[in-house]
């Protein structure tokens, strides 16, 4: 996987997780840019998925980490984007299949259900694990809504 600047987002919820991710993310020397939020206080994920997707489309950040506490939320806001592909990730074995087959440019993590250890695995699968191509890349040539 290319690696540039990776994105950051979360909401309240995955706040936490997200102070962890940086915590990985300047461990291993990776440069990221978090596009909030900064706190715990109640805010709506749209408000910080919509500036990731943006940022991951234009190519200023590659990929995207999000974060709330489901995953579900943001993962659904940040797929409105035609170029976005956000998978949620609960288990190191998705996180490698979503990069293997689909090629995802944003993962997404359930803050309230997985551990600090359980995210670690998660994203060294999601950042090491190259896109296979091949048959694979036909199925995502369908995925944008054609206008």
């Amino acid at each position: 996987m290319e690696k540039k600047i990776i994105g950051l987002a979360s909401d309240h919820a995955g706040y936490e997780l997200k102070e962890f991710v940086k915590t990985y993310l300047q461990e291993k020397g990776i440069a990221y840019k978090d596009f909030g939020t900064d706190s715990e206080a109640s805010c709506d994920y749209p408000d910080y998925a919509h500036p990731l997707a943006q940022a991951v489309e234009e190519g200023v950040c590659y990929p995207g980490i999000a974060v709330c506490g489901s995953g579900e939320g943001i993962s659904m806001t940040l797929n409105k984007h035609q170029g976005i592909r956000a998978a949620l990730c609960w288990q190191p074995e998705i996180a490698a299949l979503t990069r293997q087959h689909n090629d995802a440019n944003v993962l997404v993590m359930p803050g309230r259900f997985i551990s600090h250890e359980e995210a670690s695995a998660i994203m060294d699968n999601f950042l090491n694990t190259p896109f296979e191509g091949g048959r694979h890349q036909g199925r995502i040539d369908k995925i944008p809504v054609k206008q």
